[in-house]
């Protein structure tokens, strides 16, 4: 018998003037038809993206209020449904990193599940109750290592991406960025302490 457990469904980073600089996205397990398949389109999960940038700011804004300083580890943004999630850091600068979260997105064998182990490393997993907030923290601390790698790059320039005036930006090309992304995705599993 097969168990699902929660796997990344989409990363992405938004710049400090909200303009979307990069979308990773990940497929899930359909038990309808035991494939690998996204569970949103890209259009949708860019639209999620951007609803997150509401809950970013008005919880700017009520630290703001309480004269606290950003933290920068926000958690939980927002349950999008049953199934998704979704989960945001913001950086000093004010770049921010978002996680959805499918909490029925990888399907694992039911003899690894009953011991809770996974089959190929021999890692402990965590049930797949829901998440603690500190389960994403690797993954938070993987995209800023990545993007301080970026960051240190000669020929990256983020003033292109994101223009201090505001108005337009490019997306993040970056080979080297882009494939560390694609191993966080796919290398998270809940009870995961190092990326």
């Amino acid at each position: 018998m097969a168990t699902a457990i929660p796997s990344i469904a989409c990363l992405g980073v938004i710049g400090r003037n909200n303009n979307p600089l990069h979308i990773s996205i990940f497929p899930s397990y359909d038990p309808a038809t035991n494939t690998l398949t996204p569970v949103r389109t890209p259009l949708q999960f860019s639209l999620l993206l951007s609803s997150t940038l509401d809950v970013f700011e008005l919880r700017a804004r009520q630290y703001q209020a309480n004269h606290v300083g950003l933290t920068g580890d926000y958690g939980l943004l927002h349950a999008v449904d049953e199934r998704l999630a979704s989960y945001g850091f913001e950086t000093n600068t004010g770049v921010k990193f978002v996680v959805v979260v499918d909490m029925r997105g990888r399907r694992i064998d039911g003899a690894v599940a009953a011991g809770l182990v996974d089959g190929a490393g021999g890692r402990r997993l965590a049930a797949a109750v829901g998440l603690r907030e500190g389960e994403m923290k690797p993954v938070f601390k993987a995209i800023q290592t990545a993007w301080i790698k970026l960051l240190q790059n000669p020929f990256f320039d983020p003033d292109e991406h994101s223009p201090p005036g505001g108005t337009g930006g490019k997306k993040i090309v970056s080979k080297k960025f882009s494939e560390d992304m694609r191993r966080i995705g796919e290398g998270w599993t809940p009870g995961v302490t190092n990326l």
